[in-house]
């Protein structure tokens, strides 16, 4: 084959060696907004203005948490209940243990009485640990 041959030259595809990270980027900062935004709201909860008093912080697996709004609503939870179905799941809890940890979380400007009720109940009803939850004045 000489010079003026028919077979031509062909150029090989290049094969790229670098990877393209703009679209991980892109996920990447799409999840960091939705974290951003989603997570101040989950631990949000109920909204309760608590009182300010020195404690020591609990930090629990399982939490039952009774909290009462200023309009005297009272959530287990997260969930709206009324202090009949309240009585039936704190008995549930006792019957199971004892030992459950029952957390209270109770606006300021709840009445007292208010308050009293639900401590009197879970004391009726059997549970031992029961517990009041306060802002620290740090904050």
């Amino acid at each position: 084959m000489g010079k003026n041959s028919t077979h031509r030259f062909r150029r090989q595809p290049m094969i790229m060696g670098e990877i393209n990270v703009t679209p991980f980027v892109d996920v990447m900062l799409v999840l960091l907004i939705i974290f951003m935004v989603t997570v101040p709201l989950l631990e949000m909860g109920i909204q309760v203005d608590l009182p300010e008093e020195e404690g020591k912080a609990v930090l629990q697996e399982k939490e039952f948490v009774i909290s009462i709004r200023k309009n005297k609503w009272i959530y287990l939870n997260d969930k709206r209940i009324n202090l009949k179905d309240l009585k039936t799941r704190m008995e549930e809890v006792a019957k199971l243990s004892k030992h459950q940890d029952v957390y209270l979380r109770a606006d300021k400007a709840v009445p007292y009485g208010t308050v009293m009720k639900v401590i009197a109940l879970a004391k009726k009803v059997g549970i031992e640990r029961f517990g009041m939850v306060t802002e620290s004045p740090n904050k």
